[in-house]
């Protein structure tokens, strides 16, 4: 039986990169890239019910992509309006009379008016809503002090204090992007607010500094400088100076943060912190797709504690969670635990009870507004997709290969997709680069690869690994025993082999 697919994945796929068409493509080439991948991914040709299952989904998306591009109605809806207009009743929206020369042209236009505005969307914004309410009368009364005050049969609940916070990002160039946040709180009817500026510049690829300035009602003038430096593949070290301006004087705090990646989901954590609230802090953080574990030990002034805390995450469409922890140090002891669940695309609600002594209890109640977390889920979710297409092609790539080896035709050596940092940078940033050898090599025929005038994240197995940011598809391929060696911006057409790419080995 198909399996059906959900609206977002229709609505975040390139039909003409999937199928791997220009967008001028005739009918007869539309038909025999349909063709092509068809034979691909058919269900039929797997048993393994995992490949099978995954094989369904890029079938029906490849069957809809033709659907849509083979007939000349909803084609031109599609190159105009995107998927969206092909859901509007009778396609009123699209005068039938219409040239294709006026349809492209209207195309064009509404293509630079999207790229504006995904400048625009690369501001990042972030911003956060907390709401605490006491709830101490609810568990601890004094209904024999006071049972002839009027009113004094209902629980007294308080909010006791809120905070909110928001922050927006601004790319000055390649390496500089500055930042803006401020933020607002109360708490027993006295509040507070805060605006800070930072200035981040990338080094190289295994560093960072960030200068920032801050100011607020409640604290002077701070003035900070923070490092972060790559010391080797699995650890990292993070630098804090800051200078405190207050009536009392200046206030110097130094902060620094040294981690290791103990295995693929655990880092462990030692912290030094002098000046304000000075302290040594060590703790481990485990994370995996299911949950998120974290067990801490601070000693300090003026609080020491030891922390346990682990949440829950269910894989359905809300992304809800539940969690807990255990606070116990001089102050007392406190327990809590909440959940929370997305309510919207970049919304998130959640709420937690707090139970401490002395303090008391309180219920937390607070909502996220995570404009580019969407944007990382959608990066996963491709990458999930991108290998599982890899997976489908190992075959009809061997088979590829055997071919083209016995004719000394087309054979892709190596091939990466991404961003390549330049000469001055000494290294790639490789976190950045993805492999997309077996994805290309299953593309060749007749010892050619062609690639059309589009973004490469669209084709099958590829995903783009740095959204927002420029990338370059290089491939090393051999043909005819020679060695060849290209590099071509995303957007740029490919052809290959040629003359021009071979690799001279004289010298």
């Amino acid at each position: 039986m198909a399996t059906a697919l959900s609206e977002e994945e229709l609505d975040n796929e390139d039909y003409y990169s999937l199928l791997n068409v220009r967008r001028e493509a005739s009918s007869e080439e539309l038909k025999a890239a349909y063709r092509r991948l068809c034979m691909l991914y058919h269900p039929d040709k797997h048993r393994d019910p995992e490949l099978k299952s995954q094989a369904e989904r890029l079938f029906n998306l490849v069957h809809q992509a033709y659907e849509v591009l083979s007939d000349p109605q909803t084609r031109a809806i599609y190159d105009i309006y995107g998927k969206r207009g092909l859901e509007m009743e009778g396609w009123e929206v699209v005068e039938r009379r219409r040239t294709p020369a006026e349809i492209r042209e209207e195309f064009e236009r509404l293509q630079r008016e999207r790229e504006e505005r995904r400048l625009q969307q690369r501001t990042n914004p972030k911003g956060t809503i907390s709401v605490g309410v006491d709830a101490t009368d609810l568990f601890d009364r004094y209904d024999e002090e006071y049972e002839d005050v009027s009113g004094s049969s209902f629980p007294q609940i308080e909010i006791n204090k809120m905070h909110i916070s928001q922050s927006i990002e601004a790319p000055l160039t390649a390496t500089d992007t500055a930042i803006l946040s401020g933020s607002l709180s109360t708490q027993n009817g006295n509040g507070g607010g805060s605006i800070n500026f930072a200035l981040r510049r990338v080094t190289s690829a295994k560093g960072w500094g960030e200068l920032e300035f801050g100011a607020g009602d409640l604290q002077g003038p701070l003035f900070g400088l923070k490092l972060f430096r790559n010391l080797t593949p699995r650890c990292f070290v993070t630098t804090n100076c800051a200078l405190q301006f207050s009536s009392r004087g200046i206030r110097p705090g130094l902060t620094t943060v040294l981690a290791r990646n103990l295995d693929k989901n655990t880092v462990g954590y030692l912290q030094w912190r002098w000046g304000i609230q000075s302290a040594m802090n060590t703790s481990i953080v485990r994370d995996t797709k299911t949950s998120h574990f974290t067990v801490a030990l601070q000693l300090g002034i003026p609080h020491s504690f030891a922390l346990i805390s682990y949440q829950h995450k269910f894989q359905d469409d809300d992304q809800t969670r539940v969690k807990g922890s255990l606070k116990a140090g001089f102050f007392g002891t406190v327990v809590e635990y909440g959940a929370e669940r997305k309510i919207s695309r970049h919304s998130v609600l959640g709420a937690a009870v707090s139970v401490g002594v002395p303090q008391g209890v309180s219920l937390k109640v607070k909502e996220l507004e995570k404009q580019r977390e969407s944007a990382a889920t959608d990066v996963l979710q491709k990458k999930q997709e991108a290998e599982s297409a890899v997976r489908l092609m190992q075959e009809s790539v061997r088979r590829i290969i055997e071919a083209e080896e016995s004719r000394m035709g087309l054979i892709i050596v190596n091939a990466w997709y991404g961003k390549f940092v330049n000469d001055k940078s000494r290294k790639s940033e490789k976190v950045k680069v993805i492999d997309v050898t077996v994805p290309l090599q299953c593309l060749v025929k007749d010892s050619k690869l062609i690639l059309t005038e589009a973004s490469k994240a669209g084709l099958p197995g590829f995903y783009d690994p740095c959204v927002g940011e420029e990338k370059n598809l290089k491939v090393l391929y051999q043909f005819r025993g020679v060695l060849h060696q290209v590099m071509v911006l995303d957007s740029e057409a490919l052809r290959i082999p040629k003359q021009s790419h071979r690799i001279d080995t004289d010298g």
